[in-house]
């Protein structure tokens, strides 16, 4: 959508110029909104759930009907979904904890670092950091909105993504520019576009034509909507593997389909005919009389190669965890007491793309501090230009601890390495400032508490020995 930026730098956009915009970003709304509806198992999203009985060449006659096209299994095996939920509760099943290092003293919060707590607070981050990032990854990327509330404080809000275009030299995370556009009350399309200073509202007035209706600033020094790309192909997590899963589907649901036409099967009679009458019968008593020693009775069922489907789907779903970095934890592999290194080898695809998305993640949050802090510099003086630089994100996988084997490196690293890199290394302390100062706590008053019961004799003792 950069083609269109040296046309919005010359000034305010027109509805021309946003209607054009909205069209060619159109096969990307639909795009992501269709991986959405997909992840969320509704009818219209999943191609299985849209597939017709297989139509053959009609072969009956008055004697012969057909009975293999009167199943059709629609089953949904919603990896897509697995994909994307795997990998937000490895993410972020930690909240991304929000520092400030303004050189303040372990263990102590400054005023700077307490207006970030509750502005995070105030705006509920942890569960809106958890939402982005699993938008991100079932669309490619998602949408952030900074704004002030009526109550004059810095909130933001998530942003469905295919209703977001952004504009600039340095990506959706730096954006110059950026377009939010919706469908209102009867389907009416309504548009904001978003620059470093205003707000410009585009609507389409009841039997009027979409135009420009009102603009207002919105308080920061820069555009308050950005993005938060998945990665740089802005490629969502299962969209390399969707047909993988379209065939997973269609095969198992065909395999259900041959094991309840089992109940269809045609019911062979050798040896003897039956009327009408006898068939009723059957039907009420499950009893048929065999008068010679060559009749049979008999259902005609197909041969099913279950052996092959087995491998078959084994084949498909290694495929889809493999190729969309993935992990299975339900695998029998992962029971037991495995030590850390296992794991790490066994999630290692995994960890390399939350890698790539932690770093994205991480500059998206430094301009969303950039925005927040220009608004608080306009009201609290203490605060300088490149303060936002100050504020640092600590991401934490969610995995299982082996807190005995930890307890083990702890101790073998005690005397080895300082001791802030050795508390560093325990999944189980979140702030190691926070930590050292405890224990420097901790510490003096246990030294107070044995200088109180046991007092070292000094100057006083010996003053008074020399006076006797």
């Amino acid at each position: 959508m950069n083609k269109y930026l040296e046309r919005l730098r010359e000034g305010t956009p027109d509805a021309a110029l946003i209607s054009k915009i909205i069209d060619d970003h159109k096969a990307d709304h639909d795009r992501m909104l269709s991986f959405y509806q997909r992840y969320k198992a509704a009818i219209d999203g999943v191609p299985i759930f849209n597939r017709q009985a297989v139509d053959y060449e009609d072969f009956e006659t008055g004697a012969i009907k057909r009975l293999d096209n009167k199943v059709n299994n629609t089953l949904n095996n919603s990896f897509d979904s697995d994909i994307v939920d795997t990998k937000q509760g490895y993410m972020f099943g930690h909240p991304i904890t929000y520092q400030v290092d303004d050189g303040s003293e372990p263990g102590e919060s400054s005023e700077l670092q307490e207006m970030l707590n509750k502005f995070n607070l105030r705006n509920h981050v942890e569960d809106s950091d958890s939402e982005w990032g699993k938008k991100a990854a079932i669309c490619g990327y998602s949408s952030r909105l900074a704004y002030i509330d009526t109550e004059k404080n810095e909130r933001i809000r998530n942003i469905d993504p295919w209703e977001t275009v952004f504009f600039g030299d340095e990506g959706m995370t730096e954006p110059e520019f950026a377009l939010r556009y919706y469908y209102g009350y009867r389907n009416q399309l309504k548009a904001e576009f978003y620059d470093s200073k205003n707000i410009y509202f585009f609507d389409t007035p009841e039997n009027g034509n979409f135009g420009l209706q009102k603009e207002q600033p919105h308080l920061f020094d820069y555009c308050p909507l950005f993005g938060l790309p998945n990665n740089e192909e802005l490629m969502g997590d299962a969209e390399k593997v969707y047909q993988l899963i379209d065939a997973y589907d269609r095969t198992l649901s065909d395999a259900s389909n041959e094991i309840e036409q089992y109940r269809l099967a045609y019911l062979i009679l050798k040896g003897l005919g039956a009327d009408e009458e006898t068939l009723q019968e059957l039907k009420q008593t499950g009893i048929m009389q065999l008068f010679d020693e060559k009749d049979d009775v008999s259902y005609l069922t197909k041969d099913i190669n279950d052996a092959l489907i087995e491998h078959h789907l084994d084949r498909l779903e290694a495929n889809i965890l493999r190729f969309a970095k993935s992990v299975n934890f339900t695998d029998e592999s992962f029971a037991g007491n495995i030590s850390g290194v296992a794991m790490k080898f066994k999630i290692m695809a995994l960890e390399n793309k939350c890698i790539t998305m932690e770093r994205k993640m991480t500059a998206a949050l430094r301009y969303q501090a950039k925005v927040i802090f220009s608004a608080w510099r306009k009201r609290h003086s203490f605060i300088g230009a490149d303060d936002f630089l100050k504020v640092w994100f600590q991401f934490k996988r969610n995995l299982p601890v082996n807190t005995v084997e930890e307890a083990q490196v702890l101790a073998t690293l005690q005397g080895v390495v300082s001791e802030k890199t050795r508390l560093a290394t325990a999944s189980f302390i979140d702030d190691v400032d926070y930590e050292l100062a405890e224990m420097k706590r901790e510490q003096e008053e246990r030294d107070e508490y044995l200088n109180n019961q046991y007092p070292i004799e000094g100057d006083d003792y010996d003053a008074d020995a020399e006076g006797d």
